[in-house]
This record gives structure tokens, sequence and C-alpha cells, in this order.
């Protein structure tokens, strides 16, 4: 089978490592598969950009496609007509420029699928597809009356998320005291609710004055947090590991004890959930987009008193998440089904 995903963003965030992962899922089993990002956008100084990702990976299409939600109409025009003239069996499109590019693009004989990663792009005007994607269980009943198969696709997990061999030696690597450690790891923006957590944790240390909170990310709250964390006269016991990806990022994930997820960005899948699950670490969260699936113990409403009582709670999931050649699969009978529909 030949899959096109468009991605319309020049950034290596949000969505872009869950459908990169995807991609090569279904490289693995078989299938010719490529993804299309944003090539008009490329002073991305302030994220890591998405091309040489997709490119180091072998993944980047070389189609033509500006696929950007700045171009002008003459490079709309152009993308319509390279995209109609692509041998392609799926246009997989993730964002909202992508599906209304589909929409009037899709080569004949090619079905479209559309992905949603937030809640606000399930708007009246949603185009139609063959099948849709959601990011968790909850949304699939916004879109039941399209009468269209709507499945969900879940974080996938890269290779290097898996418990560490030595967690002892690893905190000494990094600097760590080998001790209860928290962690929170995001952008530093209000939606992940910093403040909460440290609020929380500056409670937390009342009841195990041994814990530590690691703090990774950057972002536009990060001084704020800072003068929150002294404040409270926490500053021995917060780490701020600044900005991490990669390998780094999973060691630093790999350390912790258990880490909080107060609250979702741009993709709704909550791949940093399903990350510390497959390290073993245990996921306190609230009730987002698809943190209740992968959450060990659910916070039910962001405050401070409901932090402190599921984290002291010790509650543990049992259930295990798909791996990344499952999901793969399960999209790629979505394809099929979408295609028995047509």
């Amino acid at each position: 089978m030949r899959i096109l995903h468009l991605l319309a963003s020049p950034f290596w965030s949000g969505p872009a490592e869950n459908v990169a992962l995807l991609a090569q899922a279904q490289r693995a089993l078989g299938h010719e598969v490529t993804v299309a990002v944003d090539r008009k956008r490329r002073d991305v100084l302030s994220e890591e950009p998405a091309v040489p990702r997709f490119q180091s990976l072998g993944l980047l299409d070389e189609g033509g496609l500006t696929l950007s939600v700045k171009s002008s109409p003459w490079e709309l025009w152009s993308d319509l007509q390279a995209l109609r003239g692509r041998q392609v069996d799926v246009l997989h499109a993730h964002f909202t420029h992508d599906h209304l590019l589909t929409r009037w693009g899709t080569p004949k004989g090619a079905v479209r699928i559309r992905s949603i990663h937030a809640p606000r792009s399930l708007r009246a005007s949603l185009p139609d597809a063959g099948a849709y994607t959601v990011p968790a269980n909850h949304l699939r009943a916004k879109l039941e009356g399209r009468h269209r198969p709507v499945q969900v696709l879940p974080a996938l997990v890269a290779p290097m998320f898996e418990p560490p061999k030595d967690r002892k030696a690893l905190r000494r690597a990094l600097g760590l005291e080998d001790t209860h450690l928290v962690g929170m790891i995001s952008t530093f923006q209000e939606s992940r609710r910093h403040a909460v957590g440290v609020e929380a944790f500056a409670a937390l240390v009342r009841h195990r004055p041994e814990a530590r909170l690691v703090l990774v990310g950057d972002g536009a709250l990060l001084e704020v947090t800072r003068t929150q964390v002294s404040a409270h006269g926490l500053k021995d016991q917060v780490t701020f590991a600044g900005y991490q990806q990669g390998p780094a990022f999973a060691k630093w994930l790999q350390a912790l004890d258990e880490v909080w997820i107060l609250g979702l960005g741009n993709d709704w899948s909550a791949r940093a959930a399903a990350q510390a699950r497959a390290c073993g670490v245990r996921v306190v969260a609230v009730k987002e987009g698809a943190l209740p699936e992968l959450a060990d113990a659910q916070v039910d409403a962001p405050t401070v008193d409901a932090v402190l009582s599921a984290a002291l709670s010790g509650a543990q999931a049992t259930t295990e998440h798909p791996t990344n050649h499952r999901i793969a699969s399960d999209i790629l009978a979505l394809y099929g089904q979408a295609e028995a529909r047509r």
C-alpha cells in the first residue's frame, strides 16, 4: 500500500513524533510510506524543525508539496495539482489545512483519512473523509453522526523508552539524589499547570520529606515557576533540568519514580504518559485526552488537594498499552474499512 501522511507543520512537536512512529511502523509492515510537512516556514528558531527529523528517518516526502498555512493562493493551487497527480492509495491528513487540501486534491482511487489530534478540530465544518481517528475514546461520539469508521489512534512509543538497567547509576550520572523523584515533563505554559504542581509538591514534602521534584522543559513561565519554588523554600529540593530531547529526554524520564501530567497541549494522545509507562514510571494525571486510559492514578480536578491525594494513593494501573506494531496494524485495517465503504 502507498501511504502519504500530510502534516502541515514545520515543527517536531505536537503530533509530529506520533506521525513519524506510525509511518515507521507501517513501513515495517511492508508498506510504502512518506510524510509531507511544511516546507515554507524555514525559520523555526523557537522549536525543533521537523524537516531534518523526518529526513534522517528516511520518511520525508519529496513530492514538491509546500503544505503550509502560510501558502499563497498560487502555492495552494500548485499543491492541489501535485496531489492530484500522485500515485497513492491513502492520503492521511493530520491537520485542518491538510484535510481541506485533500478534500479537493485527493487523486482518483485514493482514500482520504483524517486524524483529529485535539478537540478544537472537531467542528461542524469538518470536511468528509473515508474514516477518522481520534486521540481518546471519549471523542469517538463526536463523529458518530458522520456514519464513517472512527478509531482511536493511541500514542506510539519509541524503543528508547524502556525501564532503566540501573536507575541508581542513572541518577548519579544526572546529578540526582537516589530518593523518591517526582517529575513534570512539559513546556512551561499555563495549560500544563506547573503552578498547581509546585503547590502540590510543597504539600507532598510534608508527607514525604525525602521527595524531590524534577522539572524538565522550558517555556514562557519558566522564571515564574523558579520564583514560586524559591518562595516555598524548595530550591534545594527542585531540579530544573532544562529542555531535553531524544535519548537525553528518555534518561531523565527513566530516572523518575512518578510523573505528574496536569494538562495537555496540541496532542491529546498523551504521548508523555505512554512514554513514562514504558519506562516503568508511575503516572499521576488529570482527566484530559487519553490520560485516563494511561494514568495509574487519576486527578479528579486540577487542584492541589486532588494532585496530592492521587500521588499518595499508591494506585497502579494494570492495563497494557498497545505496541506500535499493533497500532499500525489497526490503522491499516481502518484504511481497509474506508476502502470497502466507497
